[in-house]
């Protein structure tokens, strides 16, 4: 009896050892096959072109016509209000500037700012079309007296404000007879409604008065 249990499990460890040798026999190779596989993952980044991200190969999108971007008024509707409204032929260009001097002249201060601020051409590419409308916007801050400034802003929302602010420093940067000072005035009202976070956005924006 002993003998045949000793044969048994001889019988067995022999059974054990042949399925334990064939394992380590298929890992090996499975060991050997992936080794012979190149690793790619490390050097995967190497494929980016990093270069693109450079300032001097930044381009910025063309802006000419952005969705929602204000695109002014149109003019033959213009016309045609004007028609109904004046006697005699006025161009575009004269229109625009009676329509906001009589605006002014009424007391619509807020009005005609709220008109100009939000019809800027921040994303136009003609620098007519920019200058054109910055002139207007500073005729229009120089007419509203000083103690009319605060009204004026108090209907003038967040970013309205910040568009605001482009025009002022604009205004800094091509003075004319009279308009720093009070520009400066503008400036620190608006300063004082929203701190330094609005000159921030003014100089971090790609979009300029």
């Amino acid at each position: 009896m002993r003998a045949t249990r000793i044969r048994t499990f001889r019988t067995y460890l022999s059974t054990v050892g042949e399925t334990l040798a064939v394992d380590a026999v298929k890992h090996t190779a499975e060991m050997s096959r992936n080794d012979g596989k190149k690793d790619t993952s490390a050097s995967a980044f190497r494929k980016i072109d990093v270069d693109q991200y450079s300032d001097n190969n930044f381009k910025e999108e063309d802006a000419d016509g952005g969705v929602g971007a204000p695109t002014g008024p149109d003019e033959n509707e213009i016309l045609t209000l004007l028609s109904q409204a004046f006697r005699g032929v006025f161009t575009f260009q004269q229109f625009h500037r009676e329509i906001f001097l009589n605006t002014i002249i009424k007391g619509k201060n807020a009005e005609a700012l709220i008109s100009v601020l939000k019809s800027a051409p921040l994303e136009c590419k003609n620098q007519q079309v920019k200058d054109s409308a910055r002139n207007l916007t500073q005729k229009v801050l120089l007419s509203i007296k000083s103690n009319q400034v605060d009204d004026c802003l108090a209907q003038l929302d967040r970013d309205l404000i910040d568009v605001l602010m482009k025009y002022i420093y604009r205004g800094f940067e091509i003075p004319t007879e009279g308009s720093s000072s009070h520009l400066l005035l503008w400036h620190e009202k608006v300063f004082n409604i929203s701190g330094v976070g609005c000159i921030v956005r003014v100089f971090s924006d790609s979009k300029r008065a």
